[in-house]
């Protein structure tokens, strides 16, 4: 940010009123007529395209999206939702509409990490590794703020800060107690790389305390983390209706008054909410100064203006045409974004890809088969098409093959009909498997009942998953269609991991869609008839159940994710199959002894073995071989995408730089030792799991650190 956008701000805010500023700090700000100043609305989403305005391209959902390993294109993606936000901006605006929803601070992404598959909000993340989160975080922030360093295209938001990831139920009143290790090593990582590395204008303060403080009000996390040691110069938005927490449910205060002031007092410069309503009863009470309230809306007034809303700051972004909202190019994006996002989970004696000529009929069957609520999750724009699984089939297939449709069950409920008896769509999904040649069954959940707290529900705890098992009459649909003796297909939609263990057993194929996005299930029929061959890879763990699990309210990071756990996996973290054989050979390392902050170059050259091109995401993994018990195995820490056709082979290069290796200790230093470190490259991770699943290992490399132990900045 430039010092003349800093001095625009300061003078603007010292012409204003103590009133005015207060008024700005609310995120509905009205219109200071005489300053020439525009009434705006900051509650903006766009999470996986513009959300809650209307119509907009909807891409796969936020997890769906991570499952490409694929920075640079969550940057493609994030660089068409800031192109539609503008000229929807720019249009509304226009015409004197300037409510919720339509202005350029959109509050994404979500950089939470998914440390358990019960946490209903998980699919809004970008998974369970916090390196493959900073990644694609910052990738999307940059896509959607683009590259002027004066003029912002839109403003992104880091959200939830921090320690947060359920229980939804007790979001409001719980506190997350988390070690200093944890805390450095699991839950701030990707927050600090997007605020120092990709420069997020804003940074959203989370619901629960952590440690004591309310996160919307924390001086550890705010002031000292936040502001002091990573120097964070945007602003700060709480949570909505947060700050009524700290007295309403935390006990912290004992007014609204003192809440807003607590939150004003250690940084937090906006409020979702109408807790700043009683900001002028906290002045009068001396629990806030002018002063403070003078330097949060200078922080406020600079982002309007790098985002071009005063008259004598135009923005370069203002006339882009609202014809590109949802355009054909933009569409098309998301199609192939939902073909990047399909994981394949198993493929028993290569069932996949279907020949379209050797089937004469074909029945799709499931809760999700003929569901637009299973393409586009939560935090969604409006599309003017949808494109559900059978409709992606029936389109593909035309009059040359037969399809027969049933729903089997509700997705939850033991019957569809009210009236009806249990299990009433049974009897029908059976004919229809009976009478197919093959069968595609589509199962999972919905953003209805996997969400966040007042938007999900139904039958569980606010959104969360009580288990991973799935919902209602799902599994027993599932084993009585197997029973029909028909090849089974099994296509999942949902937002996190299921227990689909005796699918594993029982079923061909599995393919896991996410919430795939509007047209999503274009790109579903065009796997399973193989138009491509699918490339997604596992954001999250699959465990085989909960039973090893930790107790939901525990932080600790301990037996969690794949970098700490020793519960059985079923599908592991960075796993999934595809058409093709890709095969890793000639590995190597700049270095095989090197100083203790020298970065390190891996590479390997990838061939393509198979007869279907291939989007490759090639993976690697750092593990020092002494480390303490407290400390991670073998963890992510470098991303290279590759596309590669059949017979091809190219070589794959990541800089491992000294920040990669270095460890935190339990007192939550970070440092790098000397010693011997492994470093794994290839297709997954380097587990005997994923070893199993694929047939293939990774090319495992070492390389020995010499010097002291050294302390780095985190």
């Amino acid at each position: 940010m430039s010092e003349k956008t800093k001095t625009y701000a300061k003078e603007l805010v010292s012409q204003m009123t103590i009133e005015e500023k207060l008024s700005q700090m609310l995120y509905a700000s009205p219109a200071i007529e005489r300053l020439h100043i525009p009434a705006y609305n900051w509650w903006n989403e766009a999470l996986h395209g513009v959300a809650r305005a209307g119509v907009a391209t909807v891409f796969p959902q936020a997890i769906g999206m991570a499952a490409s390993f694929d920075p640079d294109f969550l940057h493609r993606i994030a660089d068409v939702v800031s192109t539609e936000g503008r000229a929807k901006f720019q249009q509304f605006s226009d015409r004197g509409d300037r409510d919720i929803y339509k202005g350029l601070t959109f509050w994404s992404p979500n950089i939470n990490i998914f440390r358990d598959p019960r946490w209903g909000r998980g699919h809004e993340t970008y998974g369970e590794d916090p390196y493959l989160t900073a990644e694609l975080g910052m990738s999307y922030i940059r896509g959607l703020q683009g590259d002027d360093p004066e003029h912002l295209k839109a403003a992104a938001c880091a959200k939830h800060f921090a320690v947060h990831s359920g229980p939804e139920a007790l979001r409001h009143e719980f506190d997350a107690q988390v070690s200093e290790h944890d805390l450095y090593d699991t839950y701030l990582y990707a927050f600090s790389r997007c605020v120092r590395e990709a420069g997020v204008e804003a940074v959203m303060g989370a619901y629960n305390r952590v440690n004591g403080e309310p996160a919307c009000g924390s001086r550890r996390l705010l002031k000292e983390i936040l502001r002091g040691e990573w120097q964070f110069e945007g602003h700060i938005v709480s949570d909505c209706w947060a700050v009524n927490d700290f007295h309403l449910h935390h006990g912290v205060t004992k007014t609204a008054a003192e809440s807003a002031a607590m939150a004003v007092n250690n940084g937090c410069d906006l409020n979702c909410g109408n807790a700043y309503l009683h900001l002028g009863t906290a002045l009068a009470q001396g629990l806030i100064s002018e002063e403070t309230v003078t330097e949060a809306v200078e922080r406020l007034m600079e982002v309007r203006i790098r985002l071009g809303m005063m008259d004598d700051e135009p923005s370069p972004y203002a006339n882009i045409p609202y014809e590109k909202v949802e355009c054909k190019e933009h569409t098309e994006l998301s199609v192939e974004a939902a073909r990047r996002s399909i994981v394949l989970l198993k493929n028993k004696d290569q069932m996949l890809p279907l020949n379209k000529k050797e089937i004469h009929t074909i029945a799709v069957i499931g809760p999700n088969a003929n569901s637009r609520d299973a393409l586009v999750g939560n935090y969604m724009g409006t599309s003017s098409r949808y494109i559900t699984p059978l409709e992606g089939i029936q389109q593909y297939v035309g009059d040359e093959v037969r399809v027969l449709y049933a729903q089997g069950c509700h997705l939850y409920k033991d019957k569809v009909e009210g009236l009806a008896e249990p299990k009433d769509r049974f009897q029908e999904a059976v004919l229809a498997a009976e009478q197919a040649d093959a069968v595609v069954l589509c199962l999972g959940l919905d953003a209805t009942i996997e969400g966040e707290e007042g938007d999900a529900g139904n039958e569980y705890a606010s959104g969360d998953k009580p288990d991973l098992k799935l919902p209602g009459l799902q599994q027993e649909l599932l084993e009585t269609i197997v029973a029909a003796g028909k090849p089974v297909i099994l296509v999942l939609l949902a937002g996190s991991a299921m227990d689909v263990s005796w699918a594993d057993e029982h079923v061909e194929a599995i393919l896991d869609a996410w919430y795939p996005g509007a047209r999503g299930g274009r790109a579903i029929a065009e796997a399973i008839f193989g138009e491509y061959s699918p490339s997604g890879k596992l954001p999250v763990t699959f465990y085989a159940n909960t039973e090893q699990l930790g107790d939901f309210t525990d932080y600790s990071m301990s037996n969690r994710t794949y970098r700490y756990t020793n519960a059985r996996v079923l599908y592991p973290f960075g796993y999934g199959l595809s058409y093709s054989q890709v095969e890793y050979s000639q590995a190597a390392l700049s270095h095989t002894e090197c100083e203790v902050k020298d970065n390190v170059t891996v590479q390997a050259k990838v061939t393509n073995q198979g007869s279907y091109p291939v989007e490759e995401s090639v993976q690697v993994y750092i593990r020092h071989e002494d480390r303490q018990s407290y400390e991670p195995g073998f963890q992510l820490k470098g991303l290279c995408h590759l596309t590669l056709e059949p017979g091809e082979t190219k070589l794959a290069e990541v800089v491992l730089k000294t920040r990669d290796f270095a460890v935190i200790t339990e007192d939550g230093t970070c440092v790098i030792r000397p010693g011997d470190y492994q470093i794994s490259i290839g297709g997954s991770q380097p587990d005997a799991r994923s070893e199993a699943l694929t047939g293939n290992r990774t090319q495992l490399l070492m390389v020995r650190r010499n010097g002291e132990e050294e302390t780095i900045a985190y």
